[in-house]
């Protein structure tokens, strides 16, 4: 029987959260959706009743999440500051790393530093740690495969956001932002901000920041040829003002419930520095297309992107431009990128970060991150085992936990499981693929049915995932984490039965004319198969043994390992044959608000799917491309109306057991072992690390708050 773990859980109470202003009391867990209310207009911190504890003598108390004295915040784990210092009894004094003057120095043209109580927010972000109260100073030592090669992992440490998930992976939490509300219909959202936030410069942290992120940015041509899929709801934009310098108001064309989730499992951030934007950005200068100029740059639009990447991540190629400018772009995350080269990057606290814990001591703890590419699997693997990583998650595959936990005691490390919601190795067949021969064999639906037919699932399990895993077939919604994916789904074509794939070739006509024991296209040549992948979130144990199997149904697969960047390169311009990625962004939570795996390309740049010439003429109103089938037209109404819904709903259950039909009715993914769960290592010198529950590719570290970890001496 499936294992369907937290599935309601997750569902609902996400859902019940999102619906509670800051300063609610969180809710428990319902049987049934909850109906939208609406909620106070600004969220206030009450302070405790009866088992208040007595004013402090000596300063706050150092509570955390082992031994919280008493204190609860209203939110787990945190407090605003009001609402801690009510109910502690006292007024928090604050601390500051004794060497943050030092790093300062190394963010390029940073101004010298005021006190610590005047870089915070007056209203910052309490945290309790979850086992002490942590020590500044250390490296933390990570590894990713290159520039933009499984380098999320150690983005998600520094990474902060409006709000976040909690690491019950269930409730929404403040992080930048102090709190939230939506009208009755979900089609309105209030943010408030923390008073006094600042950028990594010292500058103010405003509700226009995030105006100009969406309106000068993200829908600006000169930056995004055509906007990201997440600026729309139900195709439309939608508006985002600022009320004041603390408020920003979104309106959406329809209803969006997902969003506030969307952002907090996302890298996505939606804020970006105006102050200094705005000098590059011709709607702000005038003269911004005579400053590019000077530096080299054809326009203004091509500038900007040198720092934005026309990306919100903040690990894109060389955003900041080492040795280009002398200035270096604002954060407001924990850790600010000083150097940036083709080995790797080497990052300092942000000097002006907006949290704190409960002794007062200005976040994070730790002083400097250093991350080095290795690109080889195996090297990673040695030098994991030798102890010179201090965390890693991201790529880590369940085959290589035999061999990680043999060598915890030489290497100091602890590694466990989590599971992996979303996570199954798919395959996908270039339907639109530029070889006229190939594109015949590969719009044959029961082609993509043989191939799945022909693998040996149960056999992969064993090999590749120890037996931790099940046998299933590709969903475009996690069974785990969503209440619209049957058992019958999830073992569509999912039988290993290489009798009726063999059948299934022999009608379309694809023989061994030649008797090499490999089948000929129609043209008469061997019909072979190129599969660029990469290691990144793949296993090549697995790739070999899918080889073996088609291969023994006549049909030759080449396998040619190649960087993450080519993969990504060759899928995201149609030039590929086959694609195949470790997970996809199924989970409810990935859903909830930017659903990409439910049409073309089925897959975002970064978990690349197949089908780029239906994508491309989507996108382009018909202009290029290849029209897609009905199919796929209908898939895309389905996908905006999918997002109008809470997730759980009656109304989105049956709008997304209809998308699964679609999909398992033509097989663009191939599945094969879902239900994972997956390796974390960390160095057992890393402070207050709880061990991970689960394993996700959207957000890593992010909801197990990382800036609250600390290296031991």
């Amino acid at each position: 029987m499936r294992k369907r773990l937290w599935q309601f859980a997750i569902i609902i109470t996400i859902f019940a959260m999102l619906l509670s202003a800051c300063g609610g009391e969180e809710k428990e867990p319902t049987t049934a959706p909850a109906e939208p209310t609406a909620v106070a207009a600004e969220p206030t911190q009450a302070p405790a009743e009866a088992t208040e504890p007595p004013p402090m003598e000596a300063g706050c108390p150092p509570s955390t999440l082992a031994d919280p004295m008493g204190l609860e915040g209203d939110f787990r784990g945190q407090f605003e500051l009001a609402e801690f210092e009510a109910k502690a009894g006292c007024k928090l004094t604050f601390h500051e790393n004794p060497d943050i003057a030092k790093f300062n120095a190394m963010i390029v043209n940073n101004p010298e530093l005021p006190p610590v109580e005047e870089r915070l927010p007056e209203e910052p972000l309490v945290l309790q740690p979850y086992f002490e109260i942590g020590q500044y100073g250390g490296q933390l030592d990570g590894i990713s495969n290159a520039t933009e090669a499984g380098t999320s992992d150690l983005l998600s440490v520094r990474h902060v956001n409006l709000v976040r998930l909690d690491d019950d992976y269930q409730t929404l939490k403040p992080d930048v932002a102090k709190g939230w509300e939506w009208n009755d219909d979900f089609t309105e959202l209030t943010i408030y901000l923390r008073k006094g936030h600042k950028w990594s410069d010292g500058q103010p942290f405003t509700a226009e920041d995030i105006v100009f992120w969406y309106h000068d940015l993200v829908l600006n041509e000169a930056i995004y040829p055509t906007a990201p899929s997440y600026a729309f709801i139900a195709g439309e934009p939608y508006t985002i003002e600022a009320l004041d310098e603390t408020t920003a108001k979104f309106t959406f064309p329809s209803p969006y419930p997902g969003f506030l989730i969307g952002l907090a499992v996302n890298y996505i951030q939606p804020f970006q520095p105006k102050h200094f934007y705005e000098q590059y950005h011709i709607k702000y200068n005038p003269d911004a297309d005579a400053l590019a100029a000077e530096l080299g740059f054809e326009g203004w639009g091509d500038l900007v992107n040198e720092f934005y990447g026309a990306s919100d991540w903040k690990d894109v190629p060389s955003p900041m431009l080492k040795g280009t400018f002398d200035f270096d772009e604002p954060t407001l995350e924990a850790h600010f990128v000083v150097a940036d080269t083709p080995d790797g990057r080497h990052l300092v606290p942000n000097p002006y970060f907006h949290q704190v814990d409960t002794a007062g001591n200005q976040l994070p703890y730790i002083s400097e991150i250093d991350e080095t590419y290795v690109p080889d699997i195996e090297v990673q693997k040695l030098k994991m085992t030798n102890g010179e990583v201090d965390y890693k998650e991201q790529g880590v595959l369940i085959e290589d936990y035999p061999l990680l936990k043999e060598n915890e005691a030489k290497g100091d490390y602890t590694v466990d499981l989590a599971v992996a919601p979303g996570l199954n190795q798919w395959y996908s067949f270039n339907t639109t693929v530029k070889d006229p021969e190939l594109y015949k064999i590969f719009n044959d639906l029961r082609f993509r049915q043989a191939m799945s037919l022909a693998i040996n699932r149960d056999e992969i399990n064993e090999i590749i995932y120890l037996g931790q895993g099940e046998p299933q077939q590709f969903t475009p919604g996690d069974p785990n984490t969503t209440s619209f994916v049957t058992e019958a789904d999830l073992q569509y074509y999912a039988q290993y039965d290489p009798e009726q794939a063999n059948a299934l070739l022999d009608e379309m006509g694809l023989v061994d004319t030649d008797g090499d024991g490999f089948r000929e296209r129609f043209d008469g040549s061997k019909l072979s198969i190129l599969f660029q992948y990469s290691t990144q979130e793949t296993s090549p144990k697995m790739h070999e043994l899918i080889r073996d199997y088609w291969a023994d149904v006549g049909v030759d697969l080449v396998l040619k390992e190649v960087t993450s960047d080519e993969y990504r390169q060759t899928t995201n311009n149609n030039d590929g044959e086959l694609a195949g990625w470790g997970g996809s962004n199924t989970a409810s939570f990935n859903i909830a608000t930017n659903p990409e795996v439910f049409v073309p390309p089925f897959g975002g740049y970064f978990s690349t799917g197949c089908c780029y010439a239906w994508s491309a003429w989507l996108a382009s109103d018909g202009a290029e491309g290849i029209e897609p089938p009905d199919d796929v037209l209908r898939l895309v109404e389905l996908r905006g109306e999918f997002v109008q819904y809470p997730l759980g709903s009656e109304e989105s259950n049956r709008i997304g057991a209809e998308i699964v039909k679609i999909h398992l009715d033509n097989l663009w993914r191939i599945g094969t072992v879902g239900n994972q769960v997956g390796p974390v290592l960390h160095r057992n010198t890393l402070g207050n690390f709880s061990p991970f529950t689960v394993k996700s590719s959207s957000y890593w570290a992010y909801t197990f708050r990382p800036t609250q970890w600390f290296l031991k001496e």
